[in-house]
């Protein structure tokens, strides 16, 4: 993968995963797969390879993007998913071409075969998608409380209490913000008390 793209924001939920190919998006966006060749590169390394995307792919990827994250949103907001959202959903996922398998280990894993496409593994995520969105899986749906990224993620915590879509990123920042915000009065302070 070029190193001139931003590294992807990989979680263990895939349906949110793939919004957070968008990130910041309160504030100055950041897109994680600008071309269709990064998004093949993106479903590589979320297990779900395929050889190429057209124009067309990578479009109907960026709108299911899209509207899983207006859908994540509205049900972490307690809010109904908008409709079109809701069609752009089922249609992807109707789309797709894809098999359900049970690992050794008692996992579920998707499987696309060598002749899948973007538009099976579109179906996958749109599949993911229904799944977080209709309660089927134990968790909640929250929004990143970074007031640049509002992030819509799928908080597994045990509290279910998450307030970062990462820890890493958006929680150590707004964090350190937070630590420098409480620094500076006094340091102003003691600036204006030398002169």
């Amino acid at each position: 993968m070029p190193d001139d793209y931003p590294e992807f924001r990989l979680g263990t939920v895939l349906a949110t995963s793939f919004t957070a190919t968008l990130t910041e998006r309160a504030g100055d966006p950041v897109e994680r797969i600008p071309t269709p060749g990064r998004l093949v590169d993106w479903l590589d390394v979320s297990g779900l390879a395929v050889t190429a995307c057209t124009a067309a792919q990578f479009d109907r990827a960026r709108e299911l993007r899209e509207a899983i994250h207006t859908a994540a949103t509205a049900a972490a907001l307690d809010a109904a998913p908008p409709a079109p959202a809701v069609e752009i959903i089922n249609r992807c996922s109707a789309a797709g071409n894809a098999s359900a398998r049970l690992t050794p280990e008692g996992n579920h894993r998707w499987e696309l075969t060598a002749e899948s496409d973007v538009d099976d593994a579109l179906g996958v995520i749109a599949a993911d998608a229904i799944g977080i969105l209709s309660g089927a899986r134990d968790g909640r749906l929250a929004l990143c409380a970074s007031p640049t990224c509002r992030a819509a993620f799928f908080d597994t915590s045990r509290s279910r209490s998450r307030r970062w879509c990462e820890m890493n990123t958006c929680g150590n920042r707004e964090k350190k913000a937070r630590f420098n915000a409480h620094r500076r009065p006094s340091g102003a302070a003691d600036r204006a008390a030398r002169k």
